[in-house]
């Protein structure tokens, strides 16, 4: 399995090493479900989907939003989670919404290579705002808080849970993004449709007997299924 490892509360490494979050949760849910055991490779952001084919591993369990463009390299099993985009801001920030429009002449911090990038890019870049893309999440919401970007873009409880324990009262959310829900799938290469197959039955399966909820609940209180 390979997530990212840099995300937190999603999947992310402790001080001492430790993979955690909601992503490595689900995963070992799914293979105890599936009766395999399973081996966890963490990967960088951009080469994820390459590592995937290269077979350094068998499916990207990693908040990977379904996108059409992804689905001509990898096969995703149904949804696991959905969640819409957000912009925080320096709590000082004048901005209060989230329109493009409103983001003009502003730079606007996204982790490369993930749908709140293509937003940024396309929707604020075009009304006026600069994208600046960061190779992890953590990169972005470091220049935020050092007072180099206005304002960043990510999923709504990404942002939600650094706000809540790590932001230190610096910064607030400015609100969701319109029209920008995304579904996470799991990915897995194109051929493997048999795996992709068992993981539906498996996330099926843990949504029916309560697990989901309670790995959803050590992380999240509102529903993100």
């Amino acid at each position: 399995i390979g997530p990212e490892g840099a995300n937190p509360p999603i999947n992310n490494l402790t001080a001492d090493g430790q993979l955690v979050g909601f992503d490595i949760d689900i995963a070992n849910a799914l293979c105890a479900q599936m009766k395999v055991e399973c081996e966890i490779v963490t990967q960088d952001w951009d080469g994820i989907i390459p590592a995937l084919q290269a077979k350094k591993f068998d499916a990207i369990i990693a908040s990977m939003s379904i996108t059409e463009e992804r689905k001509k390299q990898v096969a995703f099993t149904n949804k696991y989670y959905t969640t819409p985009l957000a912009l925080v801001a320096p709590k000082d920030s004048d901005l209060t919404s989230t329109e493009p429009s409103a983001l003009a002449g502003k730079t606007v911090g996204a982790q490369a290579s993930t749908t709140q990038a293509d937003y940024a890019q396309n929707e604020y870049g075009k009304a006026g705002a600069e994208a600046k893309l960061y190779p992890t999440q953590e990169e972005a919401i470091t220049d935020l808080t050092n007072g180099r970007l206005d304002a960043v873009i990510s999923d709504k409880f990404v942002l939600m849970d650094w706000l809540k324990k790590a932001s230190d009262g610096c910064c607030k959310l400015v609100g969701d993004v319109k029209g920008t829900e995304t579904q996470a799938g799991i990915a897995v290469r194109l051929e493997d449709t048999a795996l992709r197959d068992k993981l539906n039955a498996a996330i099926d399966a843990i949504v029916a007997d309560g697990t989901y909820k309670k790995i959803q609940a050590k992380y999240f209180d509102f529903d993100i299924y």
